[in-house]
């Protein structure tokens, strides 16, 4: 038979017990210029990896250049129809997902988002992040110095032409995507790095026109966390070495950067 004070005493060693619990911090990932691509598939499993690792976020915000080159949502390559599982697989578990179009998948559309359960997001677009009012955009609009790119990304985000590009077959899109890219390439090796950089002036316009003191962008592949006139400015860096991100929270962003092998962030 149990004494009363045994009772007691058990009594009194449960009232004392602790009980841990975790409370989620609601946070949200942007990331940009992974340029995923069939010649590059250890940035596909990095992505697939980053992906299952945050599948208990808040959201995920692409700001463009998923792809390498994008020639329409009906493309039916390998590549296109793992990444579309991936996406599912994700907005499956829980986070919103929103896509925005780069300079190398401008033909991304809303069938890919419906497909894959994201939303495409309008550029420039503006959101509250960590706090305060924030303008998302992919960036090579900023890049106004660059006359040249310029005029090309002005014929290519126009509506006739890209209406006249996907009526075409997938496999002379295909051509016309590689084409492209290398018209890009030869483009880029003959011009300095700073004129493909933001151009500081455009930046401080764009952030005064939208009414904002915070900006993250991609494009550029430099990224970064800059100070200047008009705010702070965060800048996206590209899947190439290493993978990058911004991970926010209800008030603070960080750039995180990871080894595209093993996902371990680093603060920076």
């Amino acid at each position: 038979m149990t004494s009363s004070s045994s009772l007691w005493k058990s009594s009194r060693a449960r009232s004392h017990t602790v009980r841990r619990c975790s409370i989620a911090v609601p946070r949200r990932y942007f990331i940009s210029d992974l340029h995923l691509d069939p010649g590059r598939p250890r940035v596909t499993e990095a992505f697939a990896r980053f992906l299952r690792r945050h599948n208990d976020c808040d959201a995920l915000y692409v700001l463009g250049d998923l792809f390498e080159a994008w020639i329409g949502d009906d493309d039916d390559a390998p590549l296109a129809t793992r990444v579309r599982d991936l996406l599912k697989e994700f907005t499956a578990a829980g986070p919103d997902l929103y896509l925005m179009r780069g300079n190398r998948d401008f033909l991304l559309g809303e069938r890919f988002c419906r497909d894959v359960g994201a939303s495409l997001l309008a550029e420039p677009t503006v959101i509250e992040v960590g706090g305060q009012p924030t303008l998302l955009m992919h960036g090579d609009s900023l890049c106004i110095d660059d006359t040249d790119y310029q005029a090309f990304r002005q014929s290519v985000r126009d509506p006739a032409w890209q209406a006249d590009v996907l009526a075409r077959s997938l496999a002379e899109r295909r051509n016309l995507a590689s084409e492209l890219r290398e018209m890009s390439g030869e483009l880029k090796s003959n011009k300095p790095e700073d004129i493909m950089d933001a151009t500081p002036s455009e930046v401080v316009r764009v952030m005064a026109e939208q009414g904002v003191r915070q900006m993250i962008h991609g494009h550029t592949h430099r990224p970064a966390e800059h100070h200047v006139s008009a705010g702070t400015r965060w800048v996206l860096g590209d899947w190439s070495h290493t993978g990058w991100a911004a991970e926010a929270t209800d008030t603070s962003i960080k750039l995180i950067n990871f080894s595209l092998n093993y996902i371990v962030t680093e603060d920076i």
